[in-house]
Formats: C-alpha cells, sequence, structure tokens
C-alpha cells in the first residue's frame, strides 16, 4: 500500500527555543505534528502547545482577501492605495511620520524588507517590534557588556553545567522543552543545583533546590550584593579580569559591601537563604545564570542583566562549556529581529545606528538613497506618537498591540484616531482588526516559507506544507509590492524568500573580517535547492567555514573598542513604594497551554481545557482581608484601566502581590485585557515596558447570580457583566454572571436558538436553574445558573456535547448537576495530553503512586510532551504535606 502522506521537516511558531517539527499532510487534509529527533533545540521533544499545532490550522476565521474600509478589495487597489498614502505622508509630513511596527512572529526574510523599506528607502527608523516588550533590555545589557547583542553560550550549557539558575523564568511553562533538557540533565547527574530566583512560586520550583521569593525589582540588590561576595571571598578571576575586561574595580565600589542585613532587607529574604545561594555560586565554577522577562520587563531590567553579567565576568565564567550568562528570549523569531535590525534603534546584521561607519556601510550594501540617522520611535513612545498625532501612516503587521503594550485603551484610542492604519493579519478574530483602514491577508504557519533564530543563535527554516488560502500572501511580499509602488522596485526585486536570504547573508559578511559578532556569509550564494534542505545552525559562520556550534567570550574577543568586556556599574534603586490607593503590586506573564493573545492557541479545545478563563492569583491573607472567596470575581484597577477576572486565592504570590495572566483579550473575555491595568513606564537605557511591576487596588465584585453553560454554537453576543468563553469538542464552555437579577430562561433565549426539547429545573428562592435543549436527539446546549460560583463539575459538563444521541441518562444527570457515582470527577486537568486531573493524580498517589514515574505509568500524565511533570510534582508535594486543593484552575504555574 503507497504511502502519499508527506513530512515536512520545519520550526514551531511559538516561544524562542526554537523546537524543529516534523509535520505530516495526510491525504484527507489533516496534519499530524511530532517532534524532530534530529533538531538540535529539542531532539524530538515538544510541548503542550506545540504537540498541538496540527489542531490548529482551521481557517474559519482566516482573513482570505484583502479589505479597504472594510469591504473586500484586491492586492493592486490595497497596496496602492497603502504606497500613495506613505508616499503622500512623507512627502507632507516627512519620512518620521510614518511607522512600521512588527513582531517576532514573523521570518528574518519579512523583518529584512521591513527594516530595509523603513531605514534604507523611507528614510526613517520608525520601526520597532512587539519584541521590545520582552527581550529589549537584554539588547541593551549586552550592548552595554559586549559590544554587540551577543548571546555567548549554547542550550548544552545547562546540561553541562553544575548550578543553573533561574531568575525571573518560569522555565517549566515559558520554555518547557529548555525545561525538560535541564529536568533530565538534574536525573543523570544529582551533584546539578538549581536555584529559582522568582516572587512567585511557579511550577519552575518543582525542579528547585532552592526558591528565593525576591521582592518584586530588587535583582541588582541581590546581583550586586554576590558581586561584592564574589570579591570578598577570593572567587573572582582575576586573570580574566585583567586581561580581557575593563572597569571591574568601579563597579564593585559602586555595588558597595556586602551587608546580608541591608540585602535582606532590600530584598526580602532570608539571610541564611542569601548566604547559602551566594556559597552555591562562589563554590561552584560551572554556573550558568537563565534570565527571562521577570528580569527584562523593569523599568531596571537593562541594569539588572547587567548585574547578572558583572557576576561572569569578575568570574570568568563565560564562553565556556557549562558557564555564562542566557538570555532566553520569549518569540520564535525575536532573534531573527535583532540581526535584521527590527528594533528602532539597530541596524542590519547587528550594525549600530549611531555609528556612522555601520550607517555608510549599510547604505553602500544597499545601493539606498540615505539611511536613517537617528533611533526611531521604540514601542511605547511609537503610540504615543500616534495618540499625539505625529504619525500619519502606520503599518501594523502580525501582532496586536491594543492587547498587548501597556496602557492597552490608550493604544486603542491612539489607533482609533490615526489617519491611515494598515493591518496584516491572518485572522479576522483580533482585537486590532476593527482599527485597520486596510486589512491584508497574511500567510500563517504552515503556509509561509523562511528562517527564524532561537535563543542560542540557532537559524532553522520554516516551510510551507499548506497551500496558501484564499488570497493571502507572505508579510515581505507584501511590503516589496508596496517599495515597487513607491518607487524602490530595483531594490525590492525579490521573487523569493531564498533570494532574501541571500542578501541578508551577503549584508552580514560585507566588510566583516571578523569585526562584527553577527556572520552568516557562508551562505551568501546559497542555491535555492541548498537553501529548501538547510539544516538548522548556529551563527557564527563566516564564508568559506563549515557549520559548528560556538560560544563567545571564553578568550576575551569582546566587539567594543579594545575588544575588551565591560563592567558596567549599576546601583541599586528602590522600586517605588506602594500608593494607598492602589497598594498592591501587578505581576503579569504567561500560562502554560496558552501563547500571547490565543489567536492560535485558543483553537483547540486541549489547549484551553487546562485554564479555561482569565484569573488573578491572590494570598489567603490578602484575600481574608479584603473579604474574597475561592472563585469570586474581582477587579484588578490601576489609573490606566481595569480587568475583572476569577480569583485564586493561593500561597504562591507574596502578600501585597497579585499575579494576572497575559493571554485573554475582547474575543475570550468580557474585561480581562490586563495590559489596559498596566502603568507605561519604561526601562529608559532599553525603552521596555515594567509589565511586572504596577501599583493596583483589587476589590471583590459583588455579582446576583452566575452561571455555567456548554454550547454547540458560540453565541453571536453575551449580555452579562462577566463572561469568559473557550472551546471544547464539539462546541464552548461559557461562565458568566451578573450584578442584577435577571429571568435566567431569558438569559439563555439571549444566547441563541436551542430548539423545543428542553428540560428544566428552578428553585427561585435558591438563585439555581438548571436547563437543557436538544434538537434531534443531539444536545445543543446545558445551563447551570446558581446564587454563587457554579460548583458544576467542568471536565463532566464539557463532555456532555460528545455524548451519542438520545442518551436518556443525560437529562437526569443535567438536572442533578452531576455525574453518576461510578464516573467520579477527574478534577482541574493537568496534563491536557490525556485529559488527566488533578483528583485523578491524587488519587492514584494516595494508591502508592508517589513519583512522576509512578503516575505516567499509571495514567500516562506526563508521558507526552511532559509540559505537565512539573504540575505533577507539585501535585504530589502538596500531598505529602496534607495540603491538596483542588481548585478549578490547575495546581501549579
Amino acid at each position: 500500500m503507497t504511502d502519499n502522506n508527506k513530512t515536512t521537516r520545519t520550526t514551531c511558531p511559538y516561544c524562542g527555543v526554537g523546537c524543529g517539527v516534523l509535520a505530516t499532510r495526510r491525504e484527507d487534509g489533516t496534519v499530524s505534528v511530532a517532534g524532530d529527533p534530529h533538531h538540535p533545540a529539542n531532539f524530538g521533544r515538544l510541548c503542550s502547545k506545540g504537540s498541538a499545532l496540527g489542531e490548529t490550522l482551521s481557517l474559519d476565521d482566516r482573513l482570505l482577501y484583502p479589505e479597504v474600509a472594510g469591504r473586500r478589495s484586491d492586492w493592486d487597489t490595497a497596496l496602492h492605495l497603502v504606497a500613495g498614502k506613505f508616499t503622500e505622508a512623507i512627502r507632507d509630513h516627512g519620512p518620521d511620520s510614518v511607522a512600521f511596527y512588527v513582531s517576532g512572529q514573523i521570518l528574518t526574510e519579512d523583518y529584512y524588507i521591513a527594516n530595509k523599506l523603513m531605514k534604507g528607502f523611507i528614510g526613517s527608523a520608525n520601526i520597532d517590534t512587539n519584541s521590545r516588550l520582552c527581550m529589549a533590555s537584554s539588547v541593551a545589557g549586552h550592548r552595554r557588556a559586549f559590544g554587540t547583542d551577543t548571546v555567548p553560550g549554547t542550550y548544552e550549557d545547562l546540561e553541562l553545567a553544575d548550578l543553573v539558575v533561574l531568575v525571573g523564568s518560569n522555565l517549566a511553562w515559558c520554555h518547557p522543552v529548555l525545561f525538560q533538557r535541564l529536568e533530565a540533565a538534574k536525573a543523570s547527574n544529582p551533584a546539578l543545583r538549581v536555584v529559582v530566583i522568582d516572587p512567585r512560586r511557579t511550577a519552575t520550583c518543582a525542579i528547585a533546590d532552592l526558591h528565593l521569593a525576591l521582592k518584586p525589582d530588587t535583582d541588582v540588590a541581590l546581583f550586586n550584593g554576590l558581586l561584592s561576595f564574589l570579591a570578598e571571598s577570593d572567587a573572582t578571576n582575576k586573570l580574566y579580569i585583567n586581561s580581557f575586561t575593563k572597569g571591574f574595580h568601579k563597579t564593585l565600589e559602586l555595588a558597595g559591601s556586602c551587608e546580608i542585613g541591608a540585602i535582606a532587607e532590600a530584598t526580602g529574604l532570608e539571610r541564611r537563604d542569601i548566604a547559602l545561594f551566594y556559597k552555591m555560586v562562589a563554590r561552584t565554577e560551572k554556573t550558568v545564570t537563565v534570565y527571562s522577562q521577570g528580569v527584562n520587563q523593569s523599568v531596571t531590567g537593562t541594569d539588572k542583566v547587567n548585574a547578572i553579567i558583572n557576576t561572569h565576568l569578575a568570574t570568568g565564567r563565560i564562553g565556556k562549556p557549562g558557564m555564562g550568562p542566557f538570555s532566553v528570549t520569549g518569540q520564535p523569531n525575536a532573534m531573527g529581529g535583532r540581526e535584521v535590525g527590527g528594533l528602532a534603534n539597530m541596524l542590519a546584521g547587528h550594525m549600530e545606528l549611531d555609528n556612522p561607519h555601520h550607517r555608510r556601510l549599510v547604505k553602500d550594501f544597499w545601493q539606498s538613497p540615505v539611511v536613517a540617522e537617528k533611533p526611531g520611535l521604540k514601542a511605547v513612545d511609537l503610540f504615543k506618537a500616534v495618540g499625539a498625532g505625529k504619525i500619519k501612516a502606520l503599518w501594523i503587521m502580525a501582532t496586536s498591540p491594543v492587547d498587548s503594550l501597556p496602557d492597552a485603551d490608550s493604544v486603542a484610542d491612539a489607533l482609533r484616531d490615526c489617519p491611515f492604519v494598515v493591518v496584516s493579519e491572518v485572522t479576522r478574530n483580533a482585537d486590532t482588526v476593527p482599527f485597520a483602514d486596510v486589512l491584508l491577508p497574511a500567510a500563517a504557519w504552515g503556509e509561509k516559507d523562511g528562517t527564524v533564530t532561537n535563543s542560542e543563535r540557532r537559524i532553522s527554516r520554516q516551510k510551507a506544507f499548506l497551500d496558501l488560502p484564499g488570497e493571502a500572501r507572505p508579510d515581505w511580499w507584501q511590503m516589496s509590492e508596496v517599495a515597487r509602488k513607491m518607487g524602490f522596485g530595483e531594490a525590492f526585486s525579490h521573487d523569493s524568500a531564498a533570494s532574501i536570504f541571500r542578501e541578508h547573508a551577503a549584508l552580514s559578511d560585507h566588510r566583516n573580517g571578523g569585526s562584527r559578532d553577527f556572520d552568516i556569509g557562508a551562505y551568501k550564494d546559497v542555491s535555492d535547492t541548498h537553501y529548501d534542505s538547510l539544516l538548522p545552525f548556529q551563527w557564527p559562520q563566516s564564508a568559506g567555514t563549515s557549520a559548528a556550534d560556538t560560544r563567545f567570550f571564553a578568550n576575551g574577543g569582546f566587539f567594543t573598542e579594545g575588544r575588551k568586556g565591560r563592567f558596567v556599574p549599576v546601583v541599586f534603586q528602590a522600586p517605588r513604594k506602594r500608593e494607598r490607593a492602589y497598594p498592591f503590586i501587578l505581576n503579569t506573564g504567561r500560562i502554560r497551554d496558552q501563547w500571547h493573545t490565543m489567536t492560535r492557541t485558543a483553537k483547540t479545545g486541549r489547549l484551553m481545557s487546562h485554564i479555561a478563563e482569565p484569573f488573578a492569583e491572590i494570598h489567603p491573607d490578602d484575600a481574608d482581608r479584603l473579604g474574597i472567596a475561592a472563585a469570586d470575581l474581582v477587579e484588578v484597577k490601576s489609573p490606566q484601566g481595569s480587568v475583572l477576572v476569577r480569583a485564586l486565592v493561593t500561597s504562591r504570590v507574596r502578600c501585597g502581590e497579585v499575579y494576572v495572566p497575559m493571554h485573554w483579550t475582547d474575543q475570550f473575555a468580557s474585561r480581562a485585557r490586563i495590559d489596559a491595568v498596566v502603568a507605561p513606564e519604561t526601562d529608559p537605557h532599553s525603552g521596555q515596558p515594567g509589565s511586572k511591576f504596577t501599583p493596583v487596588a483589587v476589590s471583590r465584585m459583588p455579582m446576583i447570580w452566575f452561571g455555567f453553560a456548554v454550547l454547540k454554537e458560540r453565541p453571536a453576543e453575551i449580555r452579562s457583566d462577566y463572561w469568559a468563553i473557550a472551546p471544547i469538542e464539539g462546541g464552548y464552555r461559557l461562565e458568566f454572571a451578573g450584578r442584577n437579577r435577571v429571568d435566567f430562561q431569558a438569559v439563555s433565549a439571549s444566547l441563541g436558538s436551542f430548539g423545543e426539547d428542553r428540560i428544566c429545573i428552578e428553585d427561585a428562592a435558591a438563585g439555581l436553574s438548571r436547563q437543557a435543549y436538544w434538537n434531534d436527539g443531539l444536545l445543543q446546549a446545558a445551563f447551570f445558573f446558581s446564587a454563587g460560583p457554579v460548583e458544576v463539575s467542568r471536565q463532566w459538563a464539557c463532555g456532555l456535547l460528545a455524548a451519542a444521541p438520545d442518551r436518556k441518562d443525560l437529562r437526569s444527570q443535567i438536572l442533578a448537576g452531576r455525574a453518576p457515582a461510578d464516573r467520579p470527577d477527574c478534577g482541574a486537568i493537568v496534563c491536557s495530553c490525556f485529559q488527566v486531573g488533578c483528583n485523578q493524580i491524587t488519587e492514584a498517589a494516595r494508591c502508592g503512586a508517589d513519583s512522576v514515574m509512578a503516575i505516567g505509568e499509571t495514567l500516562q500524565a506526563g508521558t507526552n510532551c511532559g509540559s505537565c511533570r512539573s504540575e505533577i510534582q507539585t501535585l504530589l508535594d502538596d500531598i505529602a504535606k496534607e495540603n491538596v486543593n483542588d481548585t478549578d484552575i490547575a495546581q501549579a504555574g
């Protein structure tokens, strides 16, 4: 029998780990996904999101044709309008009156064309990216210390280290495959120790030998203290300092002496824990410090980065196996964007915008009429300029700034008033789409072709294995066509992604000779055939050399004047004091199974089954003081805006702090865009917003009634004060609530027409109602109303729509509001792959399955993608402490 299935080697479109994926397109059009065992980033591993990619390729929400003013158009008309409006704005108001806002989701070839058009032909540096929101402080810190934006090490260093320090990184949820590699390394090397530095007790703490739950934004105090401790303990590498660096003594002087008491006061940590951490670092040569958004997303983020790097320069633990500072990026191609100058303050090829020699070099290579001479507007300032009327034409690609930028409601107001907005998108269901004057259908993952660069400088191919739907086109093609219509045709004559990649590689080689870190000159003449089969490789790879894994700076060779690494003096600045009106500190971040604004991950019920509605973590003492009970609805409010979310009462957060995830948009909840609450304050060096420190008020929002429903079809409109919707097998699940008394049957009727076959039970005095509707023997909807949070097993209820037709027992079950006794509630889902809940894990553990491996053998949980293993361990730890907490939000995060 002939196998006509076709498998394509490509790269995952989610986080910066850059996992290799095998996508197999079957004859029936469906796609299966598996990890690529030969890709050096993941060696076959995938996380929950990556393993579910095949379930997210539906076209029901896709943009398929260009639109102008809300009506279908054609490419020629739409792009003529874009070119005309940009040309008109430049003519009347100058090149700085236009801007691009792009994304770490686009490919390097897309980024290259965008940067070339804006900086080299329009003549403005007003191109920035949502990567500004996640790694700009790392870029600034690298450049201050190394002279260029260079990540010194590789993923292998985590496996070769004897001490891994995770700072502001919930690796288990945000970079799960790296966490799995670290977990495996720890299992094979019992001497390997892990320290987690994070205000929250995250899922990553399941692997930690020491958790330092410091006060938010006090990292500089901790690492300045470490630098002083290393010097006072004679644990520095004097030969490395003297041979390869400069500025050590001034930096050490400003760091101050290592006074453990003062550091404990500043950070809120126990003295003994600080001392233990310092001794662990001092005594462990092979130390890797991994840091992520908890470091970067801060108004002192760049100083945090340099405080960390200073400790590695002082010990010479950099660029050697198992040693070094390591920034793990959030997006799949944030690194690729950095390589081509996708940030407003950088040039292509890791060259510097404020360096006249670099500007001449790029201008000469591009043969462009001009190259921007000053940095453009960084993301937050860019949208402030839009709001002030300074930007007359704006092109947004592959991102939704009305959801992801701080003070997001002001961003929406700015877009509403902007004279001309272009949006390139794959989905109609994005909150930025309504602001578009011109809407352009872009190619999505599986349809587009190009390269991405992961956190360890590894360039991989992202390949098309699906046909372009409708008239969707790649981003690079859209921009090239506009460039041609603006009169720059000769410079934008590329006919393929391969052609752009060749030019990108040639620019990196242009007059380089080892003077710049980024060099992929070996590929400047790559053929289309070789490009199509290009294997993952790590840069640099200059012309005439072969692919090899590399590290930087073990023996100096920095890219500064004099080629010496720079110690950067940083002084701890105490975080601003809490205000009486806003006494809590808001922290934001990701959850395990969702990505950014959920336009892809929310397409599959499997990923939504883990956590299906927005929530706020609040400490039990704070909840008790405010009269907030588990599953109440709470308002989190700042001077910028507010959200209404479910209360998750947990000791995972510190007193006085609250954590809300970043993912929910107006597509999935009534009022949960948390970046509408976040203050628009930025780091003065990087321009990155401080998304993890906003003073807020938290209060219980009283509701008269609460509801839960499962429905075959998504309602066209939901009229309630609170709602959150998510897909499930066969339909949708809906949480909703209201502040005014209502007729429950009228509420149900407002959500759709479900047929005449209905059952209902009501107790008006108790505020209780249960209703269900059938059509031709198939359940169409079931509703559960009560005066308090609805106590119905969500996992049981979500399975009702998939039940066989004409099952008579369903009617009695729905009226009773529970499954029969012989089908116990599995509890909140922990393992998305096998739909295993916390109750099942708890029961198995109490029956003797007391390890993650034993749980896997008993229930299969944790044996597929492995993303839930840390949560299983946390559950087992809680059971061991007789502290099981069965909530409808998963146990660790």
